[in-house]
């Protein structure tokens, strides 16, 4: 609970390496550090985003990875973002947000009322896992769900031959830390006639983390 006064504040973060490639039984995966230069740059392309383009639909307060991956395993894989983890160097673990996770996010953000506030606060320890009330919000912006949802990494099968992508974010880690682990977990493959997985995959992306900026503007 003290950690969690440092977690999740608005902070632009540098991480070393910015890329890295690992490969384990015919599964590649590229992951970058998805800066905020880089968010903004790419949801301004209209020939991705169409009339959606423009808003970044992230937050400062979120640590946001591009990861790609290639599947030349002779099989299927099954990825499972809600599996994915980033852990600091204080201990603190991670979880990854879904689009359902930041669209509430912007709404409790928006200046509504006090009861805002106090979902806000709710949403807090999601970094232990603990998610978002979004029962107690109405609504989603159409724009920002429709732009997280087309440039989120999904759950499902990917098929040999098939390179898939997408971004995975987290809420920033804490103030304080000077490495991030990115854990790719629970990555099925080798399965059987009853669709059953005989081995799953984890890959460990180590990141050093520099603060750059703090106190980002909210948007």
């Amino acid at each position: 609970m003290v950690e969690e006064r440092e977690v999740a504040q608005q902070i632009q973060w540098t991480l070393e390496p910015l890329t890295q490639t690992k490969t384990q039984d015919g599964v590649e995966i590229v992951v970058t550090h998805a800066t905020w230069q880089y968010l903004h740059e790419f949801f301004r392309n209209k020939e991705i985003f169409g009339s959606y383009a423009g808003l970044n639909p992230f937050f400062p307060e979120q640590m946001v990875f591009y990861v790609k991956i290639a599947n030349h395993s002779g099989q299927k894989l099954r990825i499972d973002p809600a599996e994915f983890v980033m852990i600091d160097d204080r201990e603190n673990q991670y979880q990854s947000q879904s689009p359902d996770y930041s669209t509430a996010l912007a709404e409790a953000k928006a200046p509504v009322g006090t009861m805002t506030r106090g979902v806000l606060e709710d949403a807090r320890p999601g970094y232990f896992g603990v998610g978002l009330p979004v029962g107690k919000i109405i609504g989603k912006p159409q724009q920002r769900y429709a732009l997280l949802s087309m440039s989120t990494l999904q759950l499902g099968y990917l098929y040999h031959g098939v390179v898939y992508d997408g971004l995975v974010a987290f809420w920033s880690p804490h103030a304080g830390a000077k490495q991030v682990t990115l854990l790719l977990s629970n990555i099925k493959t080798d399965f059987d006639a009853n669709d059953e997985p005989g081995k799953k995959l984890e890959f460990a992306f180590d990141f050093a983390a520099t603060r750059v900026v703090t106190d980002l503007k909210k948007r």
